[in-house]
């Protein structure tokens, strides 16, 4: 017998019930090599499924080559994408045509007045042609409340730290 594993309807509706997270789908990159100048990452991310595979560099603006992706651009790609993914979802709920939306997300990295740290800053810019911004001001508020890359943007994200124990050449971990 070979039941397939059904996947959840996407919804709107707030109708979870649950006593803690319950992850739908989970993915890991894996950053490597590379050089460290300024704090910024280079070297090479990979997926665990391998699809995803390329360089990291900084950008020209820090003093980089420029011959690679930075993770400003793989932020501003996640977050655009789903974005996109909430607005048409909640546009095609309301009966109406998604097929000319695009998202734009133009990331900023810089650095917080508050406490000499760095940060980010997101902008988006959804491109509907031809809608009543009437129609789509609930729409993007909807797909706002549902993105999770927004809500982690206006939330923030449980994140959990943990170093890996290293192997020593000899086969043994540290103790």
């Amino acid at each position: 017998m070979n039941d397939q594993f059904r996947l959840p309807g996407l919804s709107t509706d707030k109708d979870f019930e649950g006593d803690s997270f319950a992850p739908l789908y989970t993915t890991t990159v894996t950053v490597s090599g590379g050089t460290a100048a300024h704090g910024r990452a280079s070297g090479r991310a990979r997926s665990d499924d391998g699809v995803l595979d390329l360089d990291l560099r900084m950008p020209a603006e820090l003093g980089g080559d420029d011959h690679g992706t930075n993770p400003e651009q793989l932020f501003a790609a996640g977050f655009a994408a789903c974005f996109h993914g909430a607005v048409t979802l909640v546009a095609r709920q309301a009966a109406l045509d998604p097929t000319p939306i695009s998202v734009e997300a133009t990331v900023a990295f810089g650095r917080d007045p508050e406490d000499g740290g760095y940060v980010l800053h997101v902008d988006l810019v959804v491109t509907w042609p031809d809608i009543d911004p009437e129609v789509a001001a609930p729409v993007l508020e909807k797909a706002d409340s549902l993105c999770p890359y927004a809500r982690m943007a206006r939330q923030g994200t449980p994140t959990t730290i943990t170093l890996a124990a290293a192997e020593r050449p000899d086969g043994d971990r540290p103790r």
